[in-house]
């Protein structure tokens, strides 16, 4: 039987008249990362806040299990078995890195040897064993952030919520986070993630749940809401106006762009469609100058599910 970390069922909260969840379902499978996607406001961080009983759903709201704790009649016992790291750094600047951790470990009641122990194995785990007598101000950002979740795992949670971890972090940090969830989830944690991001919910998601207007929009595995959204296609740029007009002729089901002198061949772009692309042209005496693939990805089911609501993402294309 599958063992769930988290199960919500009809979660819903409100403030005043504003709706910010509106009756969502989630179900998080133990020791795996599920990513809840979405723009800013779409209710991304309430949803962490009342799963990690930092806010209390609406009175109507339905059951909420963390840990198979109910968050309303035992948030003790959610607390003991979850750790959080916001968006925001909870890292105290004017310390030292090991005070920091220090400090989370005597929050933990652990012993004096034990959490000494622990601060320096956390330390070294995230590379942050040279700067930790330096005060965590002179940090980078990317540091700043390894030291927030190293200080969320001292107390050893079985369950993690990062919310937006790598908001404002440059390209090589982000992807060390990345590396640093990949490991947690080897160990054996569950983590929920929230994002902006589609890169990095394909990248580390093994379900991914797209959050727009206090509702679920959809939800699945990568590949799963990718098979959602149409729109696979590959496109022929030429310069030669012959060649371009020639391979139109063997090309009669392509969309043709006159002025730029491409193509653009609907289907899967899976390779039996390339070969047979590539023979009709050999066939026809021409050759493209560029031939490009594009695959429906997390971009095209975002902006699908989420009527263009705008998130930070690059689009991807692979040139041949």
């Amino acid at each position: 039987m599958t063992s769930w970390a988290i199960a919500a069922h009809g979660l819903r909260k409100s403030y005043g008249e504003h709706t910010v969840l509106d009756g969502i379902d989630l179900a998080v499978e133990e020791g795996t990362v599920f990513a809840l996607l979405g723009p800013n406001g779409a209710g991304k961080t309430t949803a962490v806040r009342i799963l990690s009983t930092l806010a209390a759903p609406d009175p109507d709201s339905g059951r909420v299990l963390v840990g198979g704790h109910d968050v309303a009649a035992d948030p003790q016992a959610v607390r003991a078995a979850i750790g959080v790291t916001g968006q925001f750094s909870a890292v105290d600047g004017l310390i030292t890195g090991e005070e920091n951790m220090l400090l989370m470990a005597d929050l933990h009641h652990l012993p004096k040897r034990e959490g000494r122990r622990t601060a320096a194995e956390l330390l070294e785990r995230f590379d942050l064993t040279e700067a930790a007598a330096k005060p965590a101000s002179t940090y980078s950002g990317g540091m700043k952030r390894r030291l927030d979740l190293a200080m969320t795992l001292v107390g050893a949670p079985r369950i993690i919520f990062l919310d937006e971890p790598t908001t404002g972090l440059d390209p090589r940090s982000r992807r060390t986070m990345w590396q640093i969830v990949r490991e947690l989830v080897t160990d054996g944690a569950t983590v929920l993630l929230t994002t902006q991001y589609l890169e990095e919910a394909d990248e580390l998601a093994d379900r991914i749940a797209v959050l727009h207007d206090g509702r679920i929009a959809a939800e699945g595995t990568a590949e799963e809401l990718k098979r959602l959204v149409p729109g696979g296609h590959v496109r022929l740029r030429f310069t030669d106006p012959d060649a371009y007009r020639s391979a139109a002729a063997a090309l009669p089901d392509a969309a043709r762009d006159d002025e730029a002198l491409s193509l653009r061949i609907p289907g899967d772009a899976g390779q039996r469609e390339l070969r047979a692309v590539l023979d009709r042209l050999d066939a026809a005496g021409v050759e493209a100058e560029q031939l490009t693939v594009h695959t429906p990805d997390l971009d095209d089911v975002f902006f699908a599910l989420t009527g263009g609501a705008d998130v930070p993402t690059q689009p991807k294309e692979n040139v041949r």
